[in-house]
């Protein structure tokens, strides 16, 4: 094989985007508002070496979400406020915690009676389980990492968070 083709089809495959199914589920919004605690989630800065995540989402007078993140690191009490809003797509909310910079926040799957989630976001680096409790059962959890399998997420690259 010519070196060139080998070393543009290696680059290719490094740099392509991994394909996912992102597509959001539809959700009411209502019964989505409140706390929710964070099972697990793929590594990223903003929440390195976090434990006891919680996230709460209240919906503001002007329809937009307050997004409240709190957590500990190194035994201190963190806390981040952000906002979200809603877009023609239901389970595709914008969230932002800087500015007005917005990443999507991808409802993937969730439970009927809304007790769990799996959320990703526009690129295959972002995916989070949430609950309604600190903790869920191993069947439960299980179906939800299955589900993230399914739709191309490398879950093995998952972190457990300390609740």
């Amino acid at each position: 094989m010519n070196t060139k083709i080998f070393i543009v089809m290696f680059l290719f495959n490094i740099f392509a985007p991994s394909k996912i199914d992102n597509e959001p589920v539809s959700i009411d919004l209502n019964k989505y508002l409140g706390k929710w605690y964070e099972i697990a989630r793929f590594d990223h800065s903003f929440e390195r070496d976090m434990q006891k995540v919680m996230a709460e989402y209240v919906l503001m007078p002007d329809g937009k979400i307050k997004v409240i993140n709190t957590g500990y690191r190194d035994g201190k009490f963190k806390e981040t406020i952000g906002k979200a809003k809603t877009t023609e797509t239901p389970g595709l909310l914008r969230v932002s915690f800087f500015m007005n910079f917005y990443s999507d926040y991808r409802v993937l799957m969730i439970d009927k009676d809304y007790n769990y989630v799996l959320v990703g976001g526009n690129s295959p680096k972002y995916l989070w389980i949430l609950s309604r409790t600190p903790q869920l059962s191993n069947e439960v959890l299980q179906n939800i990492i299955n589900v993230a399998k399914e739709k191309g997420y490398n879950t093995d690259e998952l972190i457990f968070v300390e609740q």
